[in-house]
């Protein structure tokens, strides 16, 4: 849900880092799989390989792009102009919030009742606004009312809504304004800041104080790609240890899974790492994502030929259009939750259910191209064709 990105798009694709666009992209279609419980495919997303998920990489790349773009228009246009431009987002994405979450509840609440199953409004997180929705719509709209997988967007509003000041300050300092965020990170573990939520006694899903901190990184990144910096250091002694990393957090996350199947398998520094905390971003699960990213920048060019390839066409496009993917994500994955439960998860339901919802994905992405394309005046008879694109790429 990189608003960053979506402003760009009247940037030229030969100015965009294909690899944002598409792991961006690769991220939207992990969250609609790890939303659907049970889901067999979940064993191919990155949550299945280490202690860091999907939710890292949107905000990380969130973070980069927001500095990519916005820092352009600081160092075009002045201060000014770019908090106007940023805050202007923020009331989209705010307003985007809203609107999902009135047809995400009209949704659940018809589904809970068709079915007549009211633990499905309880499991998405709406019973509360089914039992008294005109204190539940006042919270909605100061982001405290967060129902099932509509907890990430109010994350990234709040984020955004003070950058401005982060990015005149990443202008001037990257360092000091990395420290402070840094800073912030331990305030909060230490003394244990969490965002209310309602109903009362719980707590923002994604604590915005934690977050920060892999938002800002990834924006100290975007920054110095604009200033014609390169801050990520080469060299196998680094890749070494970043390869490490990974691999240990596989052998441990795989030793949890085994011994869950058989008691005989060892459960490597269970007590020592479980549970790893989501909410206020676990250190190992910040660790684990910096060692993943770091990975693929540097094993992975921005002129990478997987990049080009018509399998990696519509994953970009769904990246580069991902706010309006994520809200359709959002529907489809109470469809499949549905689904796969009133069918006891069976194998072909769960097929069915990826297969129809990533398809819908990406051909609503393909449309919004096609209708982007007409806007700008390309004509009607322009095709969402990969062999072009990579053409067009090519030539870039």
């Amino acid at each position: 849900m990189s608003g960053a990105a979506d402003a760009a798009g009247s940037t030229a694709r030969s100015e965009r880092d294909l690899r944002i666009d598409f792991f961006r992209g690769l991220a939207l279609i992990f969250i609609f799989i790890d939303h659907v419980p049970g889901n067999i495919l979940s064993v191919v997303t990155i949550g299945s390989f280490g202690f860091s998920d999907a939710a890292e990489v949107f905000i990380f790349l969130s973070g980069y792009s927001a500095a990519f773009v916005y820092g352009r228009v600081q160092r075009a246009r002045g201060f000014i102009v770019a908090l106007a431009q940023i805050w202007k987002r923020c009331w989209q994405l705010y307003v985007a919030h809203i609107f999902l979450f009135v047809v995400f509840t009209a949704e659940v609440a018809y589904i809970a009742a068709r079915f007549r199953n009211p633990m499905f409004a309880e499991e998405m997180n709406v019973a509360n606004f089914l039992q008294e929705p005109h204190i539940a719509v006042m919270m909605a709209l100061s982001l405290q009312f967060q129902p099932a997988f509509m907890d990430i967007l109010p994350l990234y509003i709040a984020l955004l809504l003070l950058f401005p000041f982060a990015l005149w300050g990443i202008e001037r300092s990257p360092a000091l304004v990395l420290a402070i965020s840094v800073a912030a990170y331990v305030v909060q573990w230490w003394f244990n800041f969490d965002m209310p939520a309602y109903p009362e006694g719980s707590n923002w899903f994604f604590n915005p104080f934690a977050w920060q901190l892999l938002f800002v990184i990834g924006a100290v990144i975007g920054h110095a790609t604009v200033a014609g910096r390169r801050l990520v250091l080469r060299g196998w002694p680094i890749i070494a240890a970043a390869g490490a990393i990974v691999a240990g957090s596989l052998i441990i996350v795989m030793s949890w899974k085994l011994a869950n199947i058989s008691p005989r398998v060892p459960a490597l520094l269970l007590d020592e790492l479980w549970p790893v905390d989501k909410t206020d971003l676990a250190l190992v699960r910040l660790v684990h994502f910096l060692a993943v990213a770091y990975l693929v920048a540097v094993l992975v060019p921005p002129e990478h030929r997987m990049l080009r390839a018509p399998a990696a066409y519509p994953v970009i496009l769904c990246g580069q259009n991902s706010l309006h993917i994520f809200c359709l994500s959002i529907f489809l994955c109470v469809i499949g939750h549905l689904a796969v439960v009133q069918l006891d998860y069976a194998f072909w339901v769960q097929a069915l259910v990826n297969g129809f919802g990533i398809g819908i994905m990406m051909l609503t992405a393909g449309i919004i191209l096609v209708q982007v394309d007409r806007a700008n005046g390309k004509g009607p008879d322009r095709r969402v064709n990969c062999a072009a694109f990579g053409r067009e790429l090519s030539a870039a």
